[in-house]
């Protein structure tokens, strides 16, 4: 069986150098790590996560927790805190909490014995539950605030509250925002930005849901906005309810966006034209895990937790226009009415 320290041997340096060549290679200069990793190729060795505790503390692995699966805002997240992690030869332990507080917290407890450091995607649990951890080990939040915890915000609420005045400024006095997950701390932060918003800009908002962030769902919405035509424009918190809007509206024959304005809060729908056909923000999910990951690996903590946050940008595309003229736009009442609709989408898994 091959050592540590017959790598070590063959590579000319001591085994506490073989060791950080292999578990962080970011502390051993360049010709001294390929001399290693050649050694340790050539010899057929793996160090693996046990090796690598008893020789350095360090498992090499971070625990990442997030609600769902389901919900494809979370997968470039996860992708973000991997490439991090992978820069130092590090892994993440991925764990799916289904939404649920107590499965989050089992999870967690597991996680925590086996890596280095825990990564709360819009966690649902107590803020007394995410500080415990603290006690044994580096903890960072994303799309949550915990007092005494250091997190990651990404600012889509102030994104969907441009989207909305930038429909003000189309003209728009009568728009619906579908929001949701429920349960989720920031879908209440998106709401509240874009009530404010439509507040400042003299527009008349209608909320929808909570819904589930799927095209089916979307399609739900589409069927009742078309019946109830009072708004002029329609604002998705998720671009997969966006897509099945759009499905819904055109099969209903209303057209975007002659007849309706559709924007979503994120760009999940891969924009890459000079003239993007949507109107969404830019959300770079990837730099909010990549952000986690430094503030986990901070050397020194401040002893205020530290706040990242990661701003969105508004892609102007075709899908939202001035609104015209001849637009019919129901009365307060129909408008309420249209409300109902949040019973009939599904409530997402998860959160966030």
């Amino acid at each position: 069986m091959v050592r540590l320290s017959d790598v070590a041997r063959a590579a000319g340096v001591s085994t506490a150098t073989a060791s950080r060549a292999l578990s962080r290679p970011g502390m051993v200069a360049a010709g001294t790590r390929e001399r290693v990793r050649a050694a340790a190729e050539t010899m057929g060795f793996e160090f693996n996560a046990s090796a690598r505790a008893l020789t350095t503390g360090r498992t090499g692995l971070t625990g990442v927790l997030v609600p769902s699966l389901a919900n494809p805002y979370f997968a470039p997240i996860v992708t973000g805190v991997q490439r991090a992690l992978s820069q130092d030869g590090d892994n993440i332990l991925l764990a799916v909490s289904e939404g649920s507080r107590s499965s989050e917290l089992e999870l967690a407890g597991k996680l925590a014995s086996r890596v280095d450091g825990l990564v709360f995607i819009a966690p649902v649990s107590p803020e007394a539950v995410i500080r415990g951890f603290t006690a044994k080990l580096p903890v960072v939040t994303v799309d949550r605030t915990v007092p005494s915890v250091p997190g990651v915000l990404i600012d889509t609420p102030g994104g969907v509250a441009d989207i909305v005045t930038h429909l003000a400024g189309l003209g728009h006095r009568a728009i619906a925002y579908v929001g949701g997950p429920d349960g989720s701390w920031m879908a209440e932060r998106r709401t509240t930005a874009v009530q404010e918003a439509a507040r400042r800009g003299g527009v008349d908002l209608t909320v929808l849901g909570p819904v589930a962030p799927r095209i089916d769902a979307g399609l739900a919405v589409a069927e009742h906005i078309a019946a109830e035509r009072a708004v002029t424009a329609v604002v998705a918190y998720s671009s997969y309810l966006l897509i099945g809007l759009r499905l819904g509206l055109r099969d209903a024959g209303v057209r975007v966006p002659a007849d309706i304005s559709l924007a979503a809060s994120d760009d999940l729908t891969a924009i890459s034209t000079d003239r993007p056909d949507t109107t969404a923000l830019r959300v770079p999910l990837e730099e909010a895990g990549a952000a986690a990951v430094r503030l986990l690996q901070e050397p020194n903590p401040p002893k205020r937790a530290r706040r990242v946050r990661v701003a969105t940008g508004l892609i102007v595309g075709a899908s939202t226009a001035r609104v015209a003229s001849t637009a019919r736009v129901a009365s307060t009442a129909e408008a309420a009415g249209a409300a109902e609709v949040a019973g009939a989408a599904e409530v997402a898994d998860g959160a966030v």
